[in-house]
């Protein structure tokens, strides 16, 4: 293969990013052709990469960059079908995301600088899966880090912007510092940082402190895969705008940390005691924020959660040894994720407002977006886990490697031995996804039902569907909805990437059935969902979806009947709170993590700054302008003596030698 190629795929958006921040301010009109042919380029090349690697190859090239003193620093290639596959999801997302955004942003002053960081973002994202150097690929990993920082603040006039991106760089900078040390730990034990010299000491038995290097990579996994507990950022970052979100769920930021650990994962196979720690985050992330999805009015907040979650089944799939069912949701993922934020933008433009409560007071607000609500409807299924779109087969891949690993029987695929994944972590991923697949059904029920098929207006006069004050920082400019223009409320460029990516979120599931497809492509391992998790999940599912559904007709019940119901459900009939009952409070709020964060670690470091502010100024700076005042008080005697007139100096010589005179004479 010619390496021209892999080169160019990361170096292209990388260009195109600088000639759109050199030129867009000048010529705008070249912003647009500047964000999406390089990444769309980039998307041919990643897949022309791919077909030419073919199946059940690598292919590794290095050039030194620099001698350390120990291990050196390379420009290192390392293609497998694991970088193919996911080079690929990164680039159909990000020229869809690009295409999108054309219009999305349409008015938007700031979209040359929006564009270039998006394609940097994208640049960076296809580094990270094709670097065979940790040290280069930590080099992506920290330009995501800014990129996010900027897109998610590229609203920065409101609050909820600024402070949004300033907590997404600084709890995935938590993560990354351990991460760092533990890059540093096993290069230092490999003797290098080239990914294949790092698995080849992990398959030999080199590695001197496995469970601790496993500890502190998983450190920077928890931040930049949105983890407990350094998940709490991603709910948050839905104060930028929705093509960001899209890009960051589905394919860039997120999908990094479950990339890396995919890729180092015979590192982790010889730590169990690491595997059930990440198989303990993976559940309470999963769980918890499930609860959470069911819980939240914002519609991005209900995906953002729904995107903890799932990242949840991959980080399980990986406690459970199996990386190719993990790769295998993430790619699915990544597919129905990106679907459903650009359908939810579309719903945005249309509706003016980001809460699902208020969508559901407009009247036939679905035959305003008819694409975005039968592509949303799609990807919510799929997210459910229901046959036979994508979702159904990746998530039950899942369940399966779960069920492996709690029997000891872990599909490790040749990576290390099965023994090495503990029967518990098994256990802990099987329960858990289990009861996360009946919480995501019912909370992918309940975002569809109430966003699309409550009955508007069926309960007591309701206030406006959202004033000038009401909307979201990054919803653009529509007309209200009662005054929209059916024709223009999914522009092309907005309504051609939902269809293009309903594609591979119906379609992608069966690449796992056949041997000679996906699984040749990965580890070589089966990806067909065995018949008791297949069952139970479907079930699960259904069960959940049906629970949504009944608890959503009772509700609209009582609204449509007139019959007395609580002041919360006047306004829009939401299973959630049936469902929930007394856990709704609570989950809508993140049970409490935030305020536990702010408590134990933002309020003692402002008290801290405080104390510190305090002594600067009254005690630092109290000694320096004391300091000041007595030289000044000196000066001013010493220029009382220093007058200038000659009587005065022979008055005080004479007043001298009278003085020591009778001195003397005493």
């Amino acid at each position: 293969m010619n390496l021209a190629l892999p080169a160019l795929v990361p170096a292209l958006p990388a260009l195109g990013a600088a000639a759109t921040l050199a030129t867009g301010r000048k010529a705008p009109g070249l912003a647009r052709p500047l964000a999406i042919v390089p990444v769309a380029v980039s998307a041919v090349l990643a897949l022309v990469v791919a077909l030419q690697l073919g199946t059940g190859q690598s292919l590794d090239a290095a050039t030194r960059l620099t001698p350390t003193g120990g291990p050196d620093i390379a420009l290192a290639v390392h293609l497998d079908g694991f970088s193919s596959l996911i080079s690929v999801l990164v680039g159909l997302v990000a020229t869809c995301v690009q295409v999108y955004s054309t219009a999305y942003l349409k008015e938007d002053r700031r979209y040359p600088s929006y564009a270039a960081l998006v394609s940097l973002f994208t640049a960076a994202m296809f580094l990270v899966v094709y670097s065979g150097d940790l040290i280069v690929l930590l080099v992506g990993w920290e330009v995501m880090g800014v990129c996010s920082y900027f897109l998610i603040g590229h609203h920065w006039e409101t609050a909820d912007a600024r402070s949004a991106s300033l907590k997404a760089f600084l709890v995935t900078k938590l993560g990354d510092v351990p991460f760092l040390f533990g890059i540093f730990l096993l290069g230092a034990d490999a003797g290098s940082f080239r990914i294949p010299d790092v698995l080849a000491a992990a398959g030999d038995g080199r590695l001197g402190h496995p469970t601790l290097i496993a500890l502190l990579l998983l450190a920077g996994v928890a931040g930049k895969s949105a983890q407990f507990p350094l998940h709490t950022w991603l709910p948050d970052a839905m104060a930028g705008p929705t093509p960001v979100s899209a890009l960051i769920h589905a394919a860039t930021m997120v999908a990094a940390g479950i990339y890396l650990v995919a890729r180092l994962m015979p590192v982790f196979l010889l730590s169990g005691a690491a595997l059930v720690v990440l198989a303990v985050m993976a559940a309470v992330t999963m769980i918890g924020s499930a609860l959470c999805a069911l819980a939240q009015d914002d519609l991005k907040r209900v995906l953002a959660y729904s995107t903890v979650g799932q990242l949840g089944y991959m980080a399980g799939a990986l406690a459970s040894g199996d990386r190719e069912a993990s790769v295998f949701h993430l790619v699915s993922h990544g597919a129905f994720k990106a679907l459903l934020f650009l359908a939810a933008g579309v719903v945005i433009h249309a509706a003016h407002t980001n809460s699902i409560s208020a969508m559901s007071r407009i009247p036939g607000l679905r035959k305003r977006v008819p694409d975005a609500y039968w592509t949303m409807g799609i990807a919510l299924v799929a997210l459910a886990g229901l046959p036979p779109f994508s979702g159904f087969f990746s998530k039950e891949a899942v369940l399966t490697a779960a069920e492996h690993a709690a029997n000891g029987d872990a599909l490790t695929n040749g990576l290390g031995p099965a023994s090495g994944v503990p029967q518990a972590a098994g256990w802990i991923v099987l329960i858990s996804a289990a009861l996360t697949a009946l919480l995501t059904g019912a909370y992918a029920a309940r975002l569809f039902l109430v966003a699309f098929h409550s009955p508007a207006g069926a309960a007591a006069p309701l206030a406006p569907v959202a004033g000038p004050a009401d909307h979201e920082a990054d919803a653009p400019y529509s007309p209200e909805p009662d005054e929209a223009d059916p024709a223009t409320a999914e522009p092309p460029a907005m309504r051609w990437p939902l269809w293009v990516l309903a594609v591979p979120t119906m379609g992608f599931g069966v690449a796992g059935l056949r041997s000679d497809w996906l699984p040749a492509l990965l580890d070589g391992g089966s990806l067909r969902p065995s018949g008791v998790t297949a069952v139970t999940g479907t079930g699960l599912a259904v069960v959940g979806v049906l629970a949504a559904y009944g608890a959503w007709r009772s509700a609209t019940a009582r609204l449509t009947t007139g019959r007395p119901a609580p002041a919360a459900e006047v306004v829009v009939a939401d299973p959630g709170r049936t469902l929930l009952g007394p856990l709704f409070g609570p989950a809508r709020h993140g049970f409490g993590v935030d305020r536990l964060y702010h408590a134990l670690f933002v309020r003692p470091v402002g008290a801290a700054a405080r104390l510190v502010r305090f002594l600067d100024r009254e005690v630092v700076e109290g000694y320096v302008q004391g300091s000041g005042i007595g030289a000044n008080l000196l000066g001013r005697a010493v220029r009382l003596a220093q007058t200038g007139n000659a009587q005065t100096y022979l008055s005080a010589l004479l007043a001298g030698v009278v003085l020591l005179a009778v001195l003397v004479a005493v």
